[in-house]
């Protein structure tokens, strides 16, 4: 929809709402009425801003996640990597554990992009796709192996735990949950 087509939609909303109020049989509803064409006016204003503001996981929080990550690997005697990344999907963190294989890093990355792409884990995600047609799993930079998990607050995803090295996405995916864990109660 171009800027014309919205303004003119807008104003013909506003007329509406207007021919509303004049319809009004009382005082009362005649006020509510123009409230009402405010209120819409106000939405239709807010929504065209621009500039939007959205949350950004902290550098200390990824750093918690991390460790968090780490510390349930060795728990569970697995040598991985971890990678953190914004809403946007790029890297805030890249933590390569002991021993963790060179394939882990990138593996990590792909699946915490996928996480916070979609808003679920990608043993999630990966258990929707079928058949052999296009699908999400087409999208270049996504995996839809488990181990990758997203970090939500207030409702949306702000960034996303990839975890890559253990011999199956459950474990991996098991270890990102860990890290999540060490900040959900800071999350609004």
């Amino acid at each position: 929809m171009n800027i014309r087509t919205r303004l003119v939609a807008g104003s013909l909303s506003g007329l509406a709402v207007l021919a509303g109020a004049v319809a009004a049989t009382s005082p009362a509803q005649a006020a509510d009425a123009a409230h009402s064409a405010r209120s819409a006016h106000s939405a239709r204003v807010a929504a065209a801003e621009p500039v939007v503001q959205t949350g950004t996981l902290s550098a200390d929080a990824a750093l918690k996640i991390a460790d968090a990550v780490l510390k349930e690997a060795v728990k569970q005697k697995q040598r991985v990597s971890v990678v953190i990344v914004d809403r946007s999907g790029a890297t805030r963190l890249v933590l390569k554990g002991d021993g963790a294989g060179p394939q882990t890093e990138e593996s990590a990355r792909r699946k915490a992009f996928t996480a916070v792409s979609f808003g679920r884990t990608t043993s999630e995600l990966g258990k929707g796709i079928t058949g052999g047609g296009p699908s999400i799993a087409d999208i270049p930079g996504t995996l839809f192996l488990g181990g990758g998990v997203p970090v939500a607050s207030g409702g949306a995803p702000v960034a996303g735990i990839g975890v890559g090295g253990a011999p199956s996405g459950d474990i991996d995916e098991s270890i990102a949950q860990a890290g999540l864990k060490a900040v959900a109660g800071q999350l609004r």
